[in-house]
């Protein structure tokens, strides 16, 4: 594969995963913020955005086989559809179950372009160029992040918060439809052939989630993005009650998220400085401390200044614990063990803020963030009982011999 082909689809994946994931990171915000204005209450808005994770909880072990066994390509334009259609009909909706079902359809149209793209990223890398390309990848991702926050931000406010949050959910909706213009033939054909006649058995769903590291790896990513999750939705609702501005709200999640493009930037010296399992342990352990520490009444720069740290420490989490499980699954069930993963993240988007948000209706706000750090707090010890660390990547990558069933990769 010719290396300027090479940087040629990874760049344009890159930039449709940046609007993709940018509308996404647009919408949560804008959902939470529409559903306040249509009269729900923080259980409610747990409910909704548990609701996101619902339809992909489902899918995605089918999907993670599908694209096994054929092309990717086909998943990428299907999630776009399914995530700028469920943006749009979100801001249309006047009710909270219509948002609700809305908000599963977008959350299932994101899972369709991970997948995709994962599983092309890993077909058509090279296996020394699989961290590098990756971790572009997760960056496209958290640009994203860092993007559609503002926006919501700059967009929602005012007295008409209904129909501000309602234009925010119809610009995502149009956003996310840009990401079709960089998708044309992006799956070569070479790598698409190869992935229809070079497949065995199918390995049973059971066989993947008994090897060792897998269920640690898939508890940690789940953790993390529970976390990611809940302070996306539930940060607005903090911000309602301190009397924070949806511009600020904004503003500091897309600092979580540049914070966390600054982490992905470092990752390989991490690595080689602490290994995985202390890196992780480590960042696990912080970001535990500091969701609780949300919960207290501090200042916005304060805030500013904890959210940065969290959203470094939650950037470590999710490439490692998808590079743990991919290492630790049989051979020839690759994109199954990334979907596995996938179901136990949705699981823990429909579980934990379903669980915040009857907190939250019980004991407070800032009660959900003292249950994420108790979460963090168990990923920690799960990341220190972890298997022993892999190679870390270097120049010589390519040239070591490669263990069958040994794969780099990184995520979201």
């Amino acid at each position: 594969m010719a290396p300027g082909g090479n940087r040629g689809w990874l760049l344009r994946l890159v930039i449709a995963f940046s609007f993709a994931q940018g509308a996404v990171s647009m919408a949560r915000p804008a959902v939470s913020y529409r559903a306040l204005a249509l009269g729900a209450d923080e259980r409610a808005v747990g409910v909704i955005a548990g609701v996101y994770a619902l339809l992909p909880l489902f899918a995605a072990v089918p999907l993670g086989r599908r694209t096994d066994h054929g092309r990717c390509a086909p998943l990428l334009p299907v999630g776009v559809v399914l995530i700028s259609g469920g943006c749009a009909l979100s801001g249309l909706a006047d009710s909270l179950w219509a948002m609700a079902v809305w908000s599963g359809v977008m959350g299932l149209g994101h899972l369709c372009f991970v997948i995709g793209a994962q599983s092309l990223v890993a077909r058509q890398s090279a296996p020394h160029e699989q961290d590098r390309n990756f971790g572009h990848f997760t960056i496209g991702a958290s640009l994203g992040q860092l993007v559609g926050p503002i926006a919501a931000g700059a967009l929602i406010g005012g007295s008409d918060m209904a129909g501000t949050s309602a234009l925010a959910l119809l610009v995502a909706g149009a956003g996310a439809a840009v990401a079709c213009t960089s998708l044309w033939r992006i799956e070569h054909r070479d790598t698409a052939a190869k992935s229809r006649t070079g497949q065995g058995d199918r390995v049973p769903v059971g066989h993947i989630l008994r090897s060792r590291g897998v269920p640690g790896g898939i508890f940690v990513s789940l953790s993390v993005l529970s976390a990611t999750d809940i302070l996306t939705a539930y940060l607005p609702v903090v911000g309602e009650h301190r009397g924070i501005a949806p511009s600020v709200i904004g503003l500091l999640l897309s600092l979580r998220a540049a914070a966390t493009i600054a982490c992905r930037l470092v990752l390989t010296p991490l690595l080689r400085l602490l290994g995985r399992a202390l890196l992780l342990t480590v960042t696990c352990l912080l970001a535990a401390l500091l969701c609780a520490g949300i919960a207290l009444p501090v200042p916005v720069w304060a805030l500013a200044v904890m959210l940065a740290v969290l959203g470094f420490c939650l950037g470590v989490g999710q490439p490692l614990s998808m590079t743990t499980v991919v290492q630790a699954a049989p051979d020839g069930a690759r994109s199954t063990a990334l979907a596995l993963r996938l179901t136990g993240n949705r699981l823990g988007q429909v579980a934990a803020p379903a669980t915040a948000g009857l907190v939250a209706g019980v004991v407070g706000t800032a009660a959900p963030f003292v249950m994420l750090g108790t979460l963090l707090l168990l990923s920690a010890g799960v990341a220190l009982r972890s298997p022993g660390p892999p190679e870390t990547p270097g120049p010589d990558a390519g040239k070591r011999p490669k263990r069958p069933g040994l794969r780099r990769t990184s995520d979201i």
